[in-house]
């Protein structure tokens, strides 16, 4: 029978390596899956391509993953928000590489690779600095930009419940970018506050079915990346 779960974060990322791109599900503190990331620095794998909505929040997460230096670019929508210490810094002294996508395109091209559709037009961006370099098409009467899909080759996400086939419910806004970034990676690794026996999600409930994961950690009790910030940790 089939077994998704793992013992433990650090094994689960055991096999993200140099130059990797991950998609790293959350909006904002909303489904960020902090202890896998933090699972990440650990591991150590350097020159990422992370895929995010923004650039983390003070010095734990996402944000410790840039400060560690082990990502080369980030692809996202928000690079500064109201807690941003790391990377508008690091940006600005040229250390990291930033693409900048707007949040529907970003949502967009990330279901895009999932589904096997290699580019799609939207009129999102025209006329200004992000369409610079791009296909234009005109379409009765209007101008759109061509905008190529994006895959990866991990997604590290976080659940409410999950069954150890894989198949996963979200906590409301903690869904947000998750389910298609499952299915745009190759291997997608989750980290659920529950497990729970076959059966006992209703298979009508179901957002993300287990074909598109491979791996499952359970963290009970996830930290709270505002908490964290609040308090002045920084990590590791």
């Amino acid at each position: 029978m089939i077994n998704k779960q793992i013992a433990c974060c650090a094994s689960a990322v055991s096999d993200i390596k140099d130059g990797d791109t991950v998609m790293i599900g959350g909006f904002g503190e909303a489904g960020s899956p902090i202890e896998l990331i933090h699972a990440l620095i650990d591991h150590g794998a350097k020159n990422l391509t992370v895929i995010n909505n923004n650039t983390g929040s003070g010095r734990v997460g996402l944000a410790a993953l840039i400060e560690n230096g082990q990502v080369a670019k980030m692809i996202c929508s928000y690079p500064r928000t109201a807690n941003s210490l790391v990377f508008p810094e690091l940006y600005r002294s040229g250390k990291i590489e930033l693409e900048l996508v707007p949040q529907g395109t970003l949502a967009e091209r990330i279901r895009s690779g999932g589904a096997g559709v290699p580019a799609f037009y939207t009129k999102t961006s025209v006329g200004t600095p992000l369409a610079e370099g791009k296909e234009l098409r005109v379409f009765e009467g209007d101008e759109y930009v061509m905008e190529h899909a994006i895959k990866a080759d991990f997604a590290l996400i976080k659940a409410k419940e999950a069954d150890r086939y894989g198949n996963l419910i979200f906590n409301k806004t903690a869904r947000n970018f998750a389910p298609i970034m499952a299915m745009a990676a190759r291997t997608t690794i989750v980290q659920t506050n529950k497990f729970v026996e076959l059966g006992d999600i209703d298979p009508e409930c179901v957002v993300t079915p287990g074909i598109f994961v491979n791996r499952i950690i359970e963290v009970s009790n996830p930290q709270q990346e505002s908490k964290l910030v609040k308090e002045g940790v920084v990590y590791p």
